[in-house]
């Protein structure tokens, strides 16, 4: 039996900017004890944000590599971005994949959604398998162009050892698509 959520006893928004909303929760646990929480909120969107594992042929995924300020350095990812207000996830996932990539899908699949850090984030990503690339690009709100780089699917460890990936969700992404692949007998 799971345990009973805590009751929420007040919530106050204490921060908020272009991007983020702080949320403070004043919780009761079913035991009885108190305690504050902070929290990210979302724009209410569920997944509001995409990214893609986007196959250049059967076996490589295309990388990008883009400023990071949370790092503050460049990172090898996934194409990622928000999903703009009226349009689904597939949707937004094609048109990042044409803006940070320079390619467009014939063939998009919902994958998953992942939790981002749900321990104090309430947003999550959908994660979407594009396949069948043809060249398209649509401009972005990037402020340079993105440099590309491929990962073998058979050989995902090696991106342990680059400095330039630390994308925890893109590594679950791409280990996810690579077994789900190989399950269909497709890789």
């Amino acid at each position: 039996m799971p345990p009973t959520p805590p009751k929420i006893l007040s919530s106050q928004i204490v921060a908020k900017s272009r991007l983020f909303t702080v949320e403070r929760l004043e919780l009761r646990f079913s035991n009885g004890v108190e305690r504050s929480y902070e929290r990210l909120v979302g724009s209410g969107q569920i997944p509001g944000a995409v990214m893609v594992v986007a196959l250049a042929d059967r076996e490589h995924a295309l990388l990008v590599e883009e400023y990071c300020a949370g790092s503050a350095d460049y990172q090898l990812s996934l194409p990622k971005g928000l999903i703009e207000p009226g349009e689904d996830f597939l949707a937004a996932g094609n048109r990042e994949l044409q803006e940070e990539a320079g390619f467009a899908a014939r063939n998009l699949e919902y994958l998953t959604d992942l939790g981002l850090s749900p321990a104090y984030m309430s947003q999550r990503i959908a994660v979407v398998l594009a396949r069948d690339l043809y060249q398209q690009r649509l401009p972005g709100d990037e402020p340079e162009p993105m440099r590309l780089d491929k990962i073998s699917l058979h050989n995902l460890y090696s991106l342990l050892s680059n400095p330039q990936f630390t994308d925890g969700r893109a590594l679950a992404a791409l280990y996810l698509t690579r077994d789900l692949l190989q399950q269909r007998g497709e890789l």
